[in-house]
Order: C-alpha cells, then structure tokens, then sequence
C-alpha cells in the first residue's frame, strides 16, 4: 500500500505542476499535500485494520469533501489573473484549454490588431458563411462572434484561408460552441509562428531517437528483472549466482513493451498522419513494481479537427488491445490451474492466484483457450507472458476511462463535443468512487480520476462533427471498457461452468 502511495504521490505532484501551478500563486507543494491527504488517510486506515476489512463509508466521503473544499479555496485564494496566465511556447504543448467565453477582464482591452487589420478581418466572414455580428477583444483572444449559414466544417475552412491570406500564421484560427451553443470564432496569437531556421531546429529536437532507444533499452532491463524475479519466481540469489537466469523475464518484458509500445506507436502514426508535431514514444524504466510506468508520447501542435482528435486518442487503445488479445491468450495456454485462493489473499494484483472472473471479457478468454479444464473454485497462477497481457487488459481500461485527457475522454469530446464530455467525466467519477467502495483494488483509479482535469485542449475546429463510422468505433470503445471492468454475473458464470 505504501509503494502504491508513493507512486500516486510522484503522478499527482506531476499533474499539480502541469495543471495547477500556472493557474495560482498558492505553494503547489501545500496544494499537493491537500490533494493527496484522502489516500493517506486511507492508506494508514488498511495499514491498521489489514486490507480484508471494509472501509466505513464516511472515512471515504469525509476526507475527499474537506479536502476538496481546501483545493478549490486554496486555488482561489492565490488565483493569477487570466491576462498574467502563463500562454504555452512552441517548446511545450498547452495541457489547459483556453476558456474563450470568460467575462471580459477589468484591466484595459487589448487590441492586438489595428484599425485597418479589424476591417480586413471582418472582410474574411462571407454572409454567407458566416454572418459576423461583433467582434470581442479579450486579453488572450480576437472572439468573432455571429451566426453560422453552412456546415461548420466548410465555414471553417473557408474563414481559416482568408485569415490566413491576410495574417500568414501570426494567429490560431479556433472554431468552439458557446455557451447558448452557438459556435464563435476566436483568434489566438500562434505560439508555433516562427521562421524556417527555427521549424528546423525544433524538429531536431521533437526527434530524438537516441534519447528515445536509450529509455527503451533501460525499460527492457528493468522490466526483465522483474519479469525474472516477481512473475517468473526465480530468487535473487539464484539470479546473483546464475545471470543467464534472466532469460525467464523475457516472455514478460518483451509481451509488455510490446503492447505499450504498439498503444504509443498507433498514437504517434496516427498524429503524424495529421501532422500534428509529436515526439517519439518514450518509455519510462523503474526498478521495482510493474519494471516500468508505461511510455508516452507529447503533441506539440494543435490537433486540426475532432475527426483528427478521435482518430489519435481511439488509435492507441485500439491498437495496443489487438496486440493484448494474442498475448494473452498465448500468456493463458501457458497458465497454471490453482485452486481458488482463501478471501484474504484474494486480489486483482496475485497473479500466484488470480480468479478471472471479476473481468467479463477475461473470464471469456479463459473459458476459450482451457475449455472445461477451468472449472468454479479454481484460479490462474499467470505466465509471465500472460501477466504482460494482464497489465495490457488493464492499460486499455484505464486509458479508456471517458475523463479529461485519458484518450476516453479525448474520445468522448471528439463524439458528443466538450461541454457533454465534461458531464460524462464527472459522472465517471462518481461511479468509479462507488466502484471503489465495493471493490478497495479500484481506489486508486478512484483518486487518479478525481485528481485530473476534466477539460482536456480543444482541436481548433472543435465544431464539425464525426461521422457513422467513428461515432460506432467510439461506442464499440466504451463498450469494450465495461466488459473488462464488468465481472461476471452469477448467471452467466454458472452456465459457463466457472
């Protein structure tokens, strides 16, 4: 529990530092210690009631609403002003979204555009198209408000060309709902302007393939020690004694790069695809639990359209489950049949003993690759290979979590707009807490969803709709999360024989 809250300590102060911090004066480690007090709470309570015992239901709800209540008046109380915020440079990816439909401040309007420039950018709305009513100076945007007379997507692209024939790239050209859901147009000054020498020097520093394989090579090591000693079972005397050992870790090792390298790799293709600048997948290698925190990739220009903000969020799920899928049921023919374990050593983390049946869809590979062998009262000790696809399994549920800038979230911004992606992560939240209660393996999703932003960057044209066929990949998405996190239903598992 106390390596759990460790780690949860090193992700949350990171997503305090991306997201809080520029917004407020207030001490990010004060903020910090607010945000992770329910968890240690939590944890010192299981440390002395032993994890078997259910947690009452007001050490759950008492710690998170005070805590809350600190966060936001922590914020407030040292709140920078909008116009003091710090604005994203071309060297990193802005995390937060512009909130364009904010009161105007007190302080003086700025008028980044001369008289002469307001005229021609009102010459750049057709009626036709676009029908501008007024144009709204804000501290850190141009908003060009009026009523939109064709489809969103040819209004874009017909008012981003004649502003940039008259602007070249000095400004983003932003196309979002309003509140009373009529779309605006805002101008934003363009971090990404520059000249060629500096578009070539930043592509030089987007790619860095050593630094990239260096990461790889380091998470391939770590990964294959815990693979040889915590899944395969080999003591580290005998290891010490006989490195050629090591080779047991390697079904492990290999099976995990290899999906979160594929998740990474669809992300980074499909960015490419759009040319949204994007640096290379990086792992990240740590000597103790999993062997690795996962890997990553950064965007570092806007994402053009909802189309392209779908098509990059779905593809790294989508992509790294195809390749859990073989994995795991090659990870499972290789399994052992345990009996079940006792309930206190029951857990979704004993992989000595692991009962398949608190996921749906892993239940079902089970049944299909050992058939009848795998009968109620029994569990699995995993292979190694199958603890790489375990991990996969639940990568892909976590990454598709409909919250802020999980890809689900991406996903369900990209399908229902933001404003309707905000309220589906909230409600996310509030079911995973509930499943937190019934199931302590969830809290630290839990604390994790609770913890992120639910506002993830908008793509420039956030208007324009997707079609069928995504609309049904981001269903079958959603679906395939709840038929991992679902566990079997009584019925189902008798009439498997399970």
């Amino acid at each position: 529990m106390w390596l759990l809250l460790i780690i949860l300590g090193g992700i949350t102060y990171y997503l305090a530092k991306k997201t809080v911090a520029p917004v407020t004066r207030t001490p990010i480690w004060i903020i910090w210690s607010v945000m992770m007090m329910p968890a240690a709470v939590w944890t010192i309570w299981y440390e002395i009631n032993g994890e078997d015992q259910q947690m009452p239901i007001l050490w759950i709800i008492v710690p998170l609403v005070i805590c809350f209540v600190l966060y936001v008046w922590l914020i407030r109380l040292g709140k920078i002003p909008a116009s003091e915020q710090t604005k994203p440079t071309s060297q990193d990816s802005p995390t937060q979204p512009i909130n364009l439909e904010k009161t105007p401040q007190e302080s003086e309007i700025i008028r980044p555009i001369t008289a002469t420039e307001e005229k021609s950018l009102r010459d750049c709305f057709p009626w036709g198209v676009y029908y501008l009513q007024n144009l709204d100076y804000r501290p850190q945007a141009i908003l060009c408000r009026g009523k939109l007379r064709t489809a969103p997507e040819k209004a874009y692209q017909s008012i981003k060309k004649n502003i940039e024939q008259v602007f070249g790239d000095r400004f983003l050209i932003l196309f979002q709902e309003g509140l009373q859901g009529k779309p605006f147009f805002a101008l934003v000054p363009n971090p990404w302007s520059q000249n060629e020498e500096q578009i070539s020097d930043n592509k030089e520093k987007l790619k860095r393939p050593l630094f990239a394989l260096g990461l790889l090579l380091l998470t391939l090591l770590t990964t294959t020690m815990i693979g040889t000693v915590s899944m395969a079972g080999v003591p580290q005397e005998s290891l010490n004694n006989t490195p050629s050992l090591l080779l047991e870790g390697l079904p492990y090792s290999l099976g995990l790069i290899t999906i979160l390298g594929i998740h990474e790799l669809s992300h980074y293709f499909t960015a490419v695809r759009y040319k949204i600048a994007t640096t290379l997948p990086y792992f990240i290698p740590i000597p103790f639990f999993l062997g690795t925190f996962g890997a990553f990739i950064q965007m570092r220009s806007p994402v053009p359209h909802r189309k392209a903000l779908f098509d990059v969020s779905v593809a790294g799920p989508l992509g790294g489950f195809i390749i859990t899928l073989p994995l795991l049921l090659w990870g499972i023919s290789l399994s052992e049949i345990v009996p079940l374990p006792t309930a206190e050593n029951a857990s979704l983390l004993n992989v000595e003993a692991l009962d398949p049946r608190f996921s749906f869809l892993f239940a079902i590979l089970v049944k299909l690759v050992l058939g009848s062998s795998f009968v109620a009262g029994k569990a699995l000790h995993l292979h190694p290979l199958a603890v790489a696809g375990y991990i996969g399994l639940i990568v892909t549920a976590l990454n598709l979590m409909p919250v802020g800038q999980l890809d689900g979230g991406h996903i369900v911004h990209a399908m229902f707009g933001q404003k309707t992606g905000i309220i589906v992560g909230q409600l996310t939240r509030i079911l995973m807490l509930v499943l937190a209660m019934i199931r302590p393996e969830f809290l630290v999703w839990a604390i994790l969803l609770w913890l992120m932003p639910l506002t993830d960057q908008p793509a420039l044209n956030d208007v324009t709709e997707l079609d069928d066929v995504r609309d049904f990949i981001g269903l079958f998405s959603l679906v395939l999360l709840i038929i991992i996190l679902l566990p079997v239903p009584g019925a189902v598992s008798s009439w498997l024989q399970m």
